[in-house]
């Protein structure tokens, strides 16, 4: 039997800028620097600020000036007066029986965007959003049924990182490290919640850039993985300026069912996005390519795909996650049966490539791969349907 579904609402107070005030998350290191020599900070005592800073905000998760208790009253004053440590805002936490959580965060705007955490043993995974809504329009993706509304800044996504290591409690005690000798619930990021990463390359670098700095949040880059739907033009400036892992949303073999599955590839084909991959710098053994391949009953599960999937991976360093479709309301798709699955995954195996199949985490809470969507842009949906029903 599950356990039941748990939901915090949690009422906090919309925080605008006050009188200008710069946010200092999101700032990478040279643009926090830029920022404390704009008001006044001497140059030669620059560097060492924004490390005394990023320690404080980043390493311990402090929001007030005043406690940055290494710097004198009067710089943290400066500080005050000039800067503010603001994050978005948290409005529902649900948490599944698997305990799996996912929360719904307001960004400036009022805006809405899903974060998901799954907890494994001996790890912790954190699903983040890149975008309000998505422009690719999948066919099988909850998410690609909300239109784009707009990309989330730096702040923002690193933001939905510090939210999540203050729910869970691991920002670490004075004394203490972090990294592999302190508190871990927090140990992977995925690049797959809403929206598409490569359609928001330099708020998502510059967030990574912060998340992977070893004197702050302190992820390695082999933690991190952000999925493209296969924006090729930005793949290689992924591995150049991230540096991160790569996975590919494929979902298909054919560029006839990858057109309608992936919308994307009418533009970028499967020729087009494997050559590019095929020359994807961090591409190694130790370092693979991870295809992403939604199991869809009857449409892109057959032997035949399986084989054809081995053909198209031949010169790539990779590995296939096996996806059993997650089923949302309204979804024109069916989850292929665990025999099928199971018989796809046979194929891969022995053609030498790692295959495993995801065990679905937060369906009853609808946190589960693809399943995404606000709950504003749900509700309106609902809303508009009962109109509609009416004759409105």
């Amino acid at each position: 039997m599950k356990a039941p579904i748990t939901q915090d609402v949690v009422t906090i107070p919309r925080r605008e800028a006050e009188g200008g005030k710069r946010n200092i998350v999101g700032l990478t290191r040279e643009a926090l620097r830029d920022a404390l020599i704009a008001v006044g900070t001497p140059e030669k005592q620059a560097k060492m600020r924004v490390g005394q800073v990023w320690q404080w905000v980043y390493h311990w998760g402090v929001r007030d000036f005043a406690a940055m208790t290494n710097l004198s009253k009067a710089f943290r004053a400066v500080l005050a007066e000039h800067f503010e440590i603001a994050l978005p805002e948290v409005v529902t936490r649900q948490v599944s029986g698997d305990g799996t959580r996912k929360y719904l965060i307001r960004i400036a705007g009022g805006h809405e965007v899903e974060t998901v955490y799954i907890p494994e043993e001996g790890r912790g995974t954190l699903c983040i959003s890149s975008q309000v809504g998505c422009t690719l329009t999948c066919s099988f993706c909850h998410t690609g049924t909300q239109k784009l509304v707009r990309n989330l800044t730096a702040a923002e996504i690193v933001g939905q990182v510090m939210l999540a290591r203050d729910d869970l409690g691991e920002w670490p005690e004075p004394g203490t490290g972090t990294g592999e000798s302190g508190p871990r619930l927090l140990s992977n990021i995925v690049l797959m919640g809403m929206g598409e990463p490569l359609y928001n390359f330099e708020n998502v670098r510059d967030g990574m850039k912060i998340v992977m700095d070893g004197e702050g949040i302190a992820l390695g880059r082999r933690r991190i993985t952000l999925s493209t739907s296969g924006v090729v033009p930005e793949i290689a400036r992924t591995a150049e300026e991230i540096g991160c892992l790569l996975a590919v949303s494929f979902h298909a073999t054919t560029d006839a069912v990858r057109d309608v599955l992936v919308p994307i590839n009418r533009r970028w084909n499967i020729e087009t996005l494997l050559a590019a991959l095929k020359e994807y710098p961090k591409a190694t053994n130790s370092e693979r390519i991870t295809f992403e391949y939604v199991m869809l009953d009857g449409v892109n599960d057959s032997d035949d795909d399986a084989h054809r999937l081995v053909a198209l991976l031949d010169g790539i360093p990779a590995k296939v996650n096996l996806i059993p479709f997650n089923e949302w309301p309204g979804a024109p798709y069916r989850r292929s049966s665990n025999n099928r699955i199971r018989a796809f995954a046979t194929i891969l195996m022995q053609a030498g490539y790692a295959s495993p199949i995801r065990t679905p985490r937060g369906e009853d809470i609808m946190a589960a791969c693809g399943q995404l969507k606000s709950a504003t842009e749900r509700a309106r949906k609902s809303r508009a349907e009962i109109a509609a029903e009416a004759g409105l």
